[in-house]
C-alpha cells in the first residue's frame, strides 16, 4: 500500500476489504481460498485456472479494493504501491506451509516486535476465524484440499 493508506487492520478498512473479498471469493477460474490482512498489505492464497485468470482476478480485486478503501478514507487516487507477487505452490508440503504462513503472519510479526502472542483466538483479520472464513471459497484443487486437511 502507499504510505497515505490507513491501517488495513482498522475496523473501517477491514469492512471495505471484507466486502470486496466476498465479491471476489468465487469467480469463474479464480477463487480466494485464504487471506490475512496486515497493517499495510494483504496475503492471499488463491486458485486460478491459468495465468490470465490469476492476473485478471487480482487486477479486478485491486481495483475494487482501491475504490472501497478510497471511499472509507474520503479520497481519490492510487492505493497500491506495486503489483502483486505470485508464487506457485507445487507440493502439499509447500501449500501447507503457505497456508500456515498466511494464517499465522500477524502472530509472527507480533513476536518479532517482542509482543506476547496468545494462541487462544485466531487472527480476526484473516480467514482463520469464522467471519473471515465466510469471505472465502473452499479449495477446489487437490493440492490445497490436501494441504488444508493435513495442516
Amino acid at each position: 500500500m502507499l504510505p497515505h493508506v490507513w491501517n488495513l487492520r482498522s475496523r473501517r478498512c477491514f469492512t471495505a476489504i471484507a466486502t470486496t473479498l466476498l465479491r471476489f471469493r468465487d469467480r469463474e477460474g479464480f477463487r480466494i481460498i485464504h487471506f490475512s490482512v496486515q497493517g499495510n498489505h494483504l496475503h492471499l492464497i488463491v486458485e486460478a485456472t491459468d495465468e490470465g485468470r490469476l492476473s485478471r482476478g487480482l487486477q479486478g480485486l485491486a481495483v475494487w479494493l482501491g475504490r472501497r478503501l478510497n471511499a472509507v478514507m474520503g479520497r481519490r487516487g492510487r492505493v497500491f504501491a506495486d503489483r502483486y507477487h505470485a508464487h506457485h505452490l507445487r507440493s502439499v508440503a509447500e501449500a501447507r506451509n503457505a497456508v500456515r504462513y498466511v494464517l499465522g503472519n500477524f502472530d509472527e510479526h507480533a513476536r518479532r516486535r517482542g509482543e506476547t502472542v496468545r494462541y487462544t483466538n485466531p487472527d480476526p483479520y484473516s480467514s482463520a476465524q469464522a467471519e473471515g472464513a465466510a469471505l472465502v471459497s473452499g479449495a477446489a484443487t487437490w493440492l490445497l484440499r490436501a494441504a488444508c486437511a493435513s495442516g
